[in-house]
């Protein structure tokens, strides 16, 4: 599909919106303007993330934006992200940026760029599974850490964290892990820096639900 898409009404733009994960805005008056060019630039070097651009009245009001605003709407937390575009160093770069720090997914894999986007998440709670990318096991395990998440949407983060990366090495001395031990399960809440650590033989849709609530209790 072409990118960004237009959005010429608030029922397109609402079910834009609902229809992702992560949901990219842009609201312009002049869709011709030098800051939609590079709007449209960014849409471009982001192919997984949807872009839509309007130049509604009527969307701009029901969204509550101002014109030359790009605004990022995430579903696991129902929070959304303003970026003021009259900024005139505003470019397809550092909107690039914007999107890469800010996309928080159901499942949100954790690196220096997404952390920013963590630490500032509305979500008190954040639910780590701690493992080896590389694993053959992989693909089973993120499938039932993601369905699990479907179950806390809106009440905890839920975060991949590869052991493999050299750059989390520092989130497994936190945790007191080493990776003999992994997978491994850890909960945290921010505001206290309250957290238990769980590690595990196997990841199951059951465990994870029994760690979670009775963390949450």
């Amino acid at each position: 599909t072409e990118k960004p898409i237009l959005l010429n009404n608030i029922a397109d733009a609402e079910a834009f919106i609902n229809g992702a994960e992560v949901a990219v805005i842009g609201f312009f008056q002049d869709p011709q303007s030098p800051e939609a060019e590079q709007f449209r630039l960014a849409a471009g070097q982001t192919p997984e993330v949807p872009f839509g651009l309007s130049t509604s009245a009527a969307v701009l009001s029901h969204c509550g934006a101002s014109a030359n605003t790009v605004a990022l709407f995430r579903r696991v937390d129902s929070d959304r992200r303003d970026l003021d575009m009259n900024n005139r160093d505003v470019d397809a770069k550092k909107l690039t940026r914007f999107v890469r720090i800010n996309e928080l997914r159901l499942v949100t894999e954790y690196n220096p760029v997404t952390a920013i986007g963590v630490m500032q998440s509305s979500l008190q709670f954040n639910l780590l599974l701690i493992t080896d990318k590389m694993s053959p096991k992989h693909p089973e395990r993120m499938r039932k850490f993601r369905t699990a998440a479907e179950l806390y949407k809106g009440k905890i983060l839920f975060i991949l964290l590869d052991s493999n990366l050299k750059s989390n090495e520092r989130v497994l001395s936190y945790f007191q892990l080493k990776k003999s031990q992994l997978p491994a399960l850890a909960i945290f809440h921010t505001p206290d820096d309250e957290r238990v650590v769980l590690t595990v033989d196997e990841i199951s849709i059951e465990h994870i639900q029994d760690f979670c609530n009775h963390f949450l209790q």
